[in-house]
């Protein structure tokens, strides 16, 4: 096969396997470059080469390893030019007296420990064409480093960018990684001459570009800028100089001899902070990088990791002691700084597993040190293991050392109206009756959110309704999701909520209605933990056509319906803004119990409203009854809200089609989830949704997870207090 055809072949392996392994991995909560790298280790002799060793030589053979290097090396230069990029002066503005000594703390403590570990490894792992100092540098370094993208994409993902917590982490990850890429140029000089003496003119050489590229360099960078203000866009033109200074700064800095990603961060380090120019450069740019070309880079490197080296006992207790130094050193050198910089204790060791994250970094600097054979193949698969173990362990330690209930509390500007406690009265304090509303789309779900204020509102007893967006990122290292652009999407998404907001009515129920903005990685399981930490009485989720079926609960939809351990209702919006007539078909099971509690509360808190409860009995059937809790439940009614309400029975031997005929005269229908109205659970883990299709009215599906919440509680009790002459 032609040598062009196969590298082809072997590019399209990479990127399948990368992005499936990646969403596997995404899915256990873990970074998508995690997966990556995984995925890349696969295709090595680690697995692919030791189950098919024929075929693995057959497509992956040594002759295609330079245009794999060649490919790798133009996405490591045009990657770190974006780190450069979105190393922005904003994360150095938190605690930045700490960050310093924190940061430049875990860095000496792992390095120290990792220079003392080269002596027990140097002569054991390396030989003697490498120097000891050379040896000694690049694994102290390895020891030393945080990978910034990861950790600003984990604070990112949980939300924490707006806490102590997250700007701290984000300062201390910014200082370390300009220290560690300095730290990590002098170890590349050293090892490319032999000694720390011979690298000196190296070190000079760096120091005086890096001098001119902050100074006369940003002068001209700004010019550029200033250019792309004028013109309002980033030309083809200008995006090509931008490119073309990219790859003339990488060029300068390997010929300064110490390694092309240097010149590339450095430049995307000094390009001007202006928010829409770096947008606009960094969506054109990290497209085809991030997709194309880093699964190379992870390929090759897999290629080189071979798992199989550490073929006894006291090799892989060399690997455990390497990963405990490295873990043991980043952590406690992070928690002592911050312990002694004031930071208490839960914060000091959630920022010491941060600052544990190596990710991509360490797998750039281990590729470099094997390159220019300071490591041996032993040493960097030992390596790599340090760095996905590392990687991989940082969101569960981090979520378990500090939850998610906790990072509510640290957030430094609080949500509004996520306080779970409201005054009803000089002393008393009564937690309000809750709805959670996921609006994925402002501008099309007034209908919902007005909905669930019908449903909460009745002017007497204290309640919520918290239209909730989560924005979802499907990429770690996408420049939306780093915490800045994360910011300001979080900004505007709320904004947009809080227009919608201002349309309800009637106007007093406004203040009443508090949006929640949030990143997530997972809708579903995103929106079930709020529900549960905000103590929800009712999840409101609008049904959304899927992309792949017809079925209106398939999706999220029904993964809110079976996971979310709070009752969650479904609303199928027909269009019109009228709430006059309620339809509820009842068939006496906990389902179609919340679907006519859920009518009662809107018959209460809208005198207008007519109720028609439709009992729809087979053939030759006896009249069954109402369940004995609702029957309780309507006769606690007042008079002038019990004659609204009118319970039909019908027999029928079809009763969706009853049902059907029924809502053609009625503004909603609400029904509960069973086989009855064909929308019930399947085997095979479906929804069947007749009902949603057939029906004439708008539709509003229940599926009740406890008797235990109690919906009418508190609407019962107001209006029994104004009528004590009912029946009890």
């Amino acid at each position: 096969m032609h040598i062009v055809v196969l590298v082809l072949v072997e590019v399209l392996i990479v990127i399948g396997l990368s992005r499936l392994v990646g969403l596997a991995f995404r899915s256990i909560k873990q970074p998508l470059v995690i997966g990556e790298i995984v995925a890349g280790i696969m295709l090595g002799p680690s697995l692919f080469g030791l189950v098919a060793p024929h075929l693995a030589v057959t497509l992956f053979p040594p002759e295609t390893f330079p245009f794999l290097n060649v490919l790798s090396q133009v996405g490591l230069i045009f990657f770190m030019f974006l780190i450069g990029l979105e190393l922005n002066p904003k994360y150095l503005s938190g605690q930045l007296e700490v960050a310093v000594l924190t940061s430049h703390v875990s860095i000496l403590v792992p390095f120290s420990l990792g220079t003392l570990l080269a002596v027990l490894l140097y002569p054991l792992v390396s030989n003697a064409s490498v120097s000891f100092t050379a040896f000694a540098l690049f694994l102290g370094a390895a020891m030393s480093i945080t990978a910034f993208p990861v950790l600003a994409r984990i604070i990112t993902e949980n939300n924490l960018q707006g806490t102590r917590l997250g700007t701290l982490a984000l300062t201390c990850a910014a200082v370390d990684d300009v220290t560690a890429w300095c730290l990590l140029a002098v170890a590349i000089a050293v090892a490319r001459t032999g000694d720390f003496a011979g690298a000196i003119p190296t070190i000079i050489a760096s120091i005086v570009y890096i001098a001119l590229m902050l100074t006369a360099g940003r002068w001209f960078l700004q010019r550029l800028a200033k250019h792309y203000l004028r013109a309002g866009r980033l030309s083809q033109l200008l995006l090509a100089g931008i490119y073309m200074a990219v790859v003339a700064s990488a060029l300068i800095t390997e010929l300064i001899g110490i390694h092309l990603i240097f010149g590339a961060f450095l430049l995307g380090a000094a390009m001007p902070k202006n928010e829409d120019l770096v947008r606009e450069l960094a969506v054109k740019t990290e497209d085809f990088v991030l997709i194309f070309l880093l699964p190379i880079f992870f390929a090759y490197s897999g290629l080189r990791t071979e798992i199989g080296l550490l073929n006894r006992p006291e090799l892989w207790l060399l690997c455990a002691l390497v990963l405990g130094v490295a873990i043991a050193g980043k952590y406690i050198g992070t928690y002592v700084a911050a312990r002694v910089s004031g930071i208490n204790k839960r914060e000091a060791s959630a920022l010491g597993w941060l600052m544990n994250t190596r990710g991509l970094t360490e797998l750039i600097v281990l590729n470099i040190g094997l390159e220019l054979g300071v490591i041996s193949p032993l040493i960097f698969t030992m390596l790599v293991i340090m760095a996905l173990v590392t990687t991989f362990m940082t969101s569960p330690l981090l979520e378990w050392t500090y939850p998610k209930r906790l990072i509510r509390l640290d957030v430094v500007k609080p949500e509004s109206g996520t306080e779970t406690d409201i005054t009803a009265g000089s002393e008393t304090y009564v937690r309000p009756y809750r709805i959670l509303v996921p609006v994925a789309n402002p501008s099309t779900q007034k209908g919902l959110v007005q909905l669930a204020v019908s449903i909460a509102l009745n002017h007497r007893y204290p309640a919520v309704v918290n239209p909730l967006s989560l924005i979802e990122f499907e990429e770690d290292y996408a420049f939306e999701s780093t915490p800045v652009e994360a910011d300001r999407l979080i900004a505007q998404r709320r904004q947009q909520l809080e227009e919608l907001i201002n349309t309800l009515e009637p106007l007093e129920t406004r203040s009443c209605v508090h949006p929640i903005v949030r990143i997530s990685s997972n809708v579903a399981r995103e929106t079930a933990q709020i529900a549960v930490l905000d103590q929800v009485d009712l999840i409101l989720v609008g049904w959304h056509r899927p992309a792949f079926s017809s079925n209106r609960l398939g999706g999220r939809v029904g993964q809110l319906l079976t996971t979310a351990p709070v009752d969650v209702a479904v609303f199928v919006d027909r269009g019109g803004d009228r709430l006059e007539s309620l339809l509820v078909p009842y068939s006496a099971n906990i389902h179609d119990d919340l679907a006519l509690i859920l009518a009662l509360r809107l018959l209460i808190n809208h005198e207008t409203c007519m109720l028609q409860i439709l009992h729809v009995l087979p053939e030759n059937r006896l009249k069954d009854e109402l369940s004995y809790e609702l029957n309780m439940m309507i006769e606690q009614l007042p008079s002038s809200v019990r004659d609204r309400i009118e319970i039909k029975i019908v027999q029928a031997p079809e009763p969706i089609q009853a049902v059907v005929e029924a809502s053609k005269n009625v503004d909603l229908t609400i029904a509960g989830t069973s086989r009855t109205w064909g929308i019930e659970r399947q085997t095979l883990g479906r929804y069947t949704d007749q009902l949603a299709i057939q029906c004439c009215s708008s539709l509003l599906i229940t599926r009740r997870y406890s008797q235990v919440t109690a919906h009418l509680a508190s609407v019962l009790t107001e209006v029994s207090s104004q009528k004590p002459t009912l029946r009890s």
